[in-house]
């Protein structure tokens, strides 16, 4: 400020001061002044008239604005927290506030990471949460950046910041189960598995293997899931109870106590538990072949094979005989009882990948240039691990070839073949669909054979009590124009009518059913099926179907065409009346016949029924020839029928 006075009086200060000074009539501040150390300063003055030496006194308040010129500081330069990994989403794992002096209270924060495990619960509170879910074999150690500044973000102010570091140690708990080694690691939902295949191990028969048996992939161990190392305990859970084997229970070692003495694999299951937490636990299987000892290892054929390769994946050839592939063969004097083959014999080559072995046989499987190759051929007996090695020598003649590279000739020859075997095709179609159409008919002759069977008898028993075979000459007088006989009860089982209603109304699948029956079946084999007994009748009547001829009372035989050879095939022949006899019979069933066609009005002459000489058993040798003379009623036969 400025101080006015009149002419001839001077300024000064009452007391000592520092901070400020007078230059002439100027108060002028001595020094930075900060508010943060005074906020107020009071200062004495004394003004002295220099001719008279009169004073005058007087006091300046000099009052300092607070101004932004500080900036925020945090307690420490780095802050270092632990974290257990299970700790859940969205904890907190630390509060790091800043100050200011200046006095500012509207402080904001930032946070920076290179992983995305945290975030800061708002930028006004410096408070650090965890956003996700801490893994630690994903993460140990996070370090954070917290920033804070004095104004607010983008406010347009002259601000100050400050720094600080937050390293974030994760620290691992007893939350996973030992771990058989090796095994693969599996991530699922967030949660790490390891998966061991598990081990493997042979025994000869009837030996017992001395020390730590032997496995593949490894020795049999785990380890702790975490990386607590907490001791594991071994035992055996199942397999073996037959004593065969025990194991150590601090290391896993599994050893044998007697030998075994049955072919096969015994499987054991192993337990590894942790020893203070047994909660935490794992099994794996052992499998361990029994197998009997062999006594040779595998011989090649030759110390040494030559071939030639021409083709990507064609087969090598044998450099003698060129026309013959290259075969790879080796033997085992243990199974000489069947040529030394022994199936468990496998063929690669030792450090290359460009071939490969298939049953002996070799082929290249990578474009190569021309060149000779000298490589060594193993070959490894897998029941046992014996091998045997030989050299071979691979001569690559015309390098890299297309694998589509077809002659023109090779595609005419190839649609020949195609054309020949179609044709073949359209010819056996053909045939087929002949075949079909006469079959068509056949079925046709079989229906209606089957009609007739079937309308032979309609007994209410068994397929043999209910067939009753008669002709309309054996009928009683009384019978008039009935088609049908007696029934088992002497009953009349159908008319004329029904006859042919019930005839047609045959399904098809019955008819061929009934057709394709035997015929044996469908004749009786005793009399008294085929009988009579109905008491209405003045004389009983009993109809025979036999190849014996029979003369006794009370029998109505049927004509024999000739004495019946046993031998023959041809069994039945049914004669219609021809008029060629002249017995009393052969007149009384003319006349009973002509009474029936007269009733009905209508004449129809029965046809001859045949059972041909084909297999009787199969049903298909019946056939019905009807008279010449009389085509005009050939409809009425085949209804009638």
């Amino acid at each position: 400020m400025t101080i006015s006075t009149q002419e001839g009086v001077t300024i000064d200060f009452t007391n000592t001061q520092t901070a400020f000074r007078f230059e002439g009539n100027q108060l002028i501040a001595a020094e930075v002044l900060d508010y943060e150390r005074e906020q107020t300063y009071s200062l004495g003055i004394i003004c002295t008239m220099t001719s008279t030496e009169e004073t005058f006194r007087t006091t300046v308040h000099v009052l300092i604005t607070n101004m932004n010129d500080n900036p925020p500081n945090f307690g420490e330069n780095s802050y270092h927290v632990a974290v257990n990994e299970l700790s859940f989403v969205g904890a907190t794992v630390g509060t790091f506030p800043a100050t200011d002096s200046d006095g500012n209270s509207g402080l904001s924060y930032t946070l920076t990471s290179e992983s995305n495990d945290f975030k800061l619960k708002s930028p006004t509170i410096p408070e650090v949460l965890i956003e996700t879910r801490l893994v630690f074999d994903k993460i140990q150690n996070a370090t954070l950046v917290l920033t804070v500044q004095d104004t607010p973000m983008n406010a347009g102010e002259q601000s100050f910041t400050a720094t600080t570091t937050i390293i974030v140690t994760i620290v691992d708990v007893d939350n996973r189960p030992p771990w058989f080694q090796p095994c693969i690691k599996h991530e699922m939902g967030g949660v790490v598995i390891c998966q061991s295949a598990g081990y493997t191990g042979r025994v000869n028969l009837n030996e017992q293997e001395t020390g730590v048996l032997p496995l593949k992939p490894g020795p049999l161990f785990a380890i702790d899931g975490d990386t607590l190392n907490a001791a594991i305990t071994y035992s055996f859970l199942s397999g073996h109870e037959d004593g065969l084997f025990e194991i150590n229970a601090n290391t896993g070692s599994i050893s044998m106590l007697k030998p075994a003495d049955v072919l096969g694999t015994i499987t054991l299951t192993v337990l590894a538990a942790q020893t203070i937490n047994s909660d935490q636990f794992a099994t794996t299987t052992v499998s361990i072949s029994v197998q009997v000892k062999g006594l040779h290892p595998p011989t090649f054929q030759k110390s040494q094979y030559h071939g030639v390769v021409t083709s990507l994946f064609a087969l090598a050839m044998d450099q003698t005989n060129k026309d013959e592939p290259l075969q790879i063969f080796a033997t085992d004097e243990d199974y000489a009882a069947i040529g030394g083959i022994n199936p468990h014999i496998t063929y690669s080559i030792n450090g290359s990948s460009d071939f490969s072995i298939i049953n002996g046989f070799l082929f290249i499987t990578k474009n190569l240039p021309e060149d000779t190759l000298s490589m060594q051929v193993l070959a490894l007996d897998t029941s046992n691990d014996d091998t045997a090695t030989a050299e071979l020598s691979v001569e690559v003649k015309l390098g890299i070839l297309p694998l589509s590279g077809y002659r023109v000739a090779d595609m005419a020859a190839l649609g020949a073949t195609l054309g020949v075997l179609l044709f073949v095709c359209l010819v056996l179609i053909g045939v087929l669909v002949y075949r079909l159409q006469r079959g068509k008919a056949d079925w046709k002759k079989i229906y209606e054979a089957s009609m007739f069977q079937s309308s032979l008898g309609h007994g209410s028993g068994d397929q043999k009590k209910g067939i009753q075979y008669t002709n309309e000459a054996f009928q009683k007088d009384e019978d008039g124009g009935s088609m049908g006989s007696g029934g088992p009860d002497g009953r009349s089982v159908m008319t004329d009518g029904e006859s042919q209603k019930a005839a047609w109304d045959i399904s098809r699948e019955e008819a061929i059913l009934r057709a394709t029956a035997p015929l044996h079946n469908l004749l009786s084999d005793n009399n008294s099926d085929m009988g009579s007994d109905g008491g209405d009748s003045e004389k009983e009547v009993k109809p025979i179907l036999t190849k014996e001829r029979r003369m006794e009372e009370g029998y109505k035989s049927v004509w024999f065409k000739e004495d019946i050879d046993p031998n023959a095939k041809e069994e039945v022949v049914i004669i219609p009346d021809n008029g060629e006899g002249n017995s009393e019979e052969e007149d009384e069933d003319r006349s009973s016949s002509s009474r029936g066609s007269e009733a009905g009005n209508q004449s129809i002459k029965p046809p001859k029924v045949f059972f041909a000489n084909a297999d009787l058993d199969s049903g298909l040798g019946v056939r019905m020839d009807y008279p010449t003379d009389d085509s005009e009623n050939d409809d009425e036969m085949t209804v009638h029928l």
